[in-house]
């Protein structure tokens, strides 16, 4: 319980610390560090009695920072070997089988077992027997590393008190009576006599006094979700205290995810907010005192590109965030949950480093994203639609070029083009049709330049064939065209669509094409697209008639 608390702050591990627990005002003391035990401080105290006493830090017990610490001593021993007991919240037994080629002896095992808990915030006891109970026995007993060869396991043990046996108060009192105070003294007892006094507990008691408990490990299977929760005295308002606390969760999650050799695909967030002070941003607006009530949620999930475990990348992420939707009220708890993925595994040159870096390259994009917003920053996406030109924007993900299978490709506009005509020979025109324009040095393959947003246009009929177009100041005849083809759809929504599309190919007579290289360079600045900055070649354009804007309209053309 005190390791749980000094582990979040580790500025307690130097001060006398209380943990109280109950209901106000009785509240008592569960949990002492060693400090606060020379001071006086005893269980069961009250807390107006520990206020008494001076320099004492005073902490409400905490069963999700406990929850939490727990956690990561599990990953530390997930960390040395796949064969794991969790044998209590305070106790986990690793089986060394098969290690020793690669951490070197039992003694060198146990250094860096508490090398590795250090790192997790944690101060371990580590004791090394040939049996399970032995060895649990003699971390709990002993501090700093004990290694126990075997067949010595009751010499060792029998220094211990009988309480770390766990017996039941009962019994603990009646081996006191009988002036049995270590563990050699029940040992020496014998077992018959001691079995018709104090039943099978006895028994067992002996047993493990002995150091012949024989059992098989029951192994724990391994979570890949980790999590750290922390819940705050006082409600957190401004940014800069909030990352300081992000900043210590991330560190034990990245220390968790290091002692596992994983990395975070996902980072979640959850604010527990207090509903008595709404903000706009950080800036409280509401001056009402603060009342007990549900707390309202806030959530969020980082989605990262690269699975990673930089705690300082990750905090900077988390931090870009926040400044782009913060939460509406004070926060009184925080959750902080990762997704756990293998670490990225990437081939780069010998003398170059990768370019560009996804993790660089991901705190770019958050900025850029926190000036301009999520919406208008990422990779164009074509929707699952037949409106034309109908796109949403997606996260960015550096790739090696090669698309993946959930990819979707663009088609080319001209693969989507129907049975050209030719309106001025009065037949179907195949240059149309294959999507390719003659040319002296051979055949050239099309592209096609979309105009955002499409150009009005002024358009001649003859017998419901486009033979004349205009826009932007030109002025052209339709050598042959292709049409028309009808679109409509999302009849059911407010912006309804309701096309006839048309590929003509127009020549521009050379007057109007000296008229357009004399007008001024403002006329061409106003056009929104600047790929269309001087259109005045000939060419093959598609166009289309709005129904429902009742005009026509230049969508694009084929280079």
């Amino acid at each position: 319980m005190v390791q749980a608390v000094e582990r979040s702050d580790a500025a307690l591990r130097d001060r006398a610390l209380a943990l109280i627990e109950g209901a106000a005002p009785l509240w008592s003391v569960v949990a002492v560090n060693e400090a606060a035990a020379k001071t006086g401080i005893a269980l069961g105290m009250t807390k107006s009695q520990v206020e008494q006493f001076c320099g004492i830090e005073i902490r409400h017990r905490s069963r999700t920072q406990e929850k939490a610490a727990h956690a990561a001593l599990l990953d530390l021993g997930w960390s040395v070997s796949p064969r794991m007991e969790d044998a209590a919240p305070d106790t986990i037994v690793i089986d060394l089988a098969g290690l020793n080629s690669l951490f070197g002896s039992e003694e060198d095992i146990a250094k860096q077992v508490r090398e590795r808990a250090r790192d997790l915030r944690l101060v371990v006891h580590v004791a090394v027997a040939s049996k399970i109970d032995a060895a649990v026995l003699a971390a709990r007993g002993f501090s700093g590393i004990t290694v126990i060869p075997a067949g010595e396991e009751s010499k060792c043990l029998g220094r211990l008190p009988v309480g770390v046996l766990s017996p039941s108060m009962e019994v603990l009192e009646t081996l006191e009576r009988w002036g049995i105070n270590t563990c050699a003294a029940l040992a020496a007892l014998p077992v018959l006599q001691l079995s018709e006094r104090l039943g099978q507990e006895g028994v067992r008691l002996h047993e493990f006094a002995r150091g012949e408990s024989v059992r098989s490990l029951v192994l724990a299977e391994p979570e890949i979700h980790f999590e750290e929760e922390m819940e705050l005295e006082d409600a957190v308002e401004e940014l800069e205290p909030l990352s300081f606390l992000l900043g210590r969760l991330l560190d034990q999650l990245g220390a968790r995810l290091v002692a596992r050799s994983l990395a975070a695909c996902t980072i979640r967030v959850r604010f527990d907010l207090d509903p008595a002070f709404f903000m706009s941003g950080f800036i409280s607006t509401n001056p009402e005192p603060r009342q007990k009530s549900t707390p309202k949620i806030y959530e969020r999930v980082l989605t990262l590109p690269v699975p990673m475990r930089d705690s300082k990348m990750l905090l900077n992420l988390l931090r870009l965030h926040l400044q782009s939707e913060p939460p509406s009220a004070p926060i009184l708890k925080i959750v902080l949950a990762a997704d756990a993925a293998r670490p990225r595994v990437s081939q780069g040159e010998l003398y170059l480093p990768n370019v560009p870096d996804p993790e660089k390259l991901e705190l770019t994009v958050a900025r850029l994203a926190n000036l301009v917003g999520d919406a208008h920053i990422g990779s164009p996406e074509l929707m699952d639609t037949h409106r034309p030109d109908e796109f949403r924007m997606r996260r960015f993900v550096a790739s090696g070029g090669v698309p993946s299978k959930n990819e979707k490709q663009i088609p080319h506009p001209a693969k989507t083009a129907g049975i050209p005509f030719d309106c001025a020979r009065g037949r179907r025109d195949d240059r149309l049709l294959r999507g390719r324009v003659p040319a002296e040095d051979g055949d050239r393959a099309t592209g096609f330049r979309l105009f955002r947003p499409a150009l009005p246009a002024s358009v001649e009929l003859r017998e419901g064939c486009p033979v004349r177009v205009g826009f932007r100041g030109m002025r052209g005849n339709v050598v042959a065209a292709s049409g028309p083809w009808r679109s409509s759809g999302d009849w059911w929504r407010e912006d309804a669509w309701q096309n006839d599309e048309w590929d003509l190919e127009i020549r521009f007579s050379s007057a109007v094409e000296a008229q357009v290289d004399a007008a001024p360079e403002q006329q061409w600045e106003r056009i929104p697209n600047a790929s269309v900055r001087r259109i005045s070649q000939d060419g093959l354009y598609r166009i289309f008639y709005d129904s429902i804007r009742q005009g026509w309209f230049v969508r694009g053309m084929y280079d």
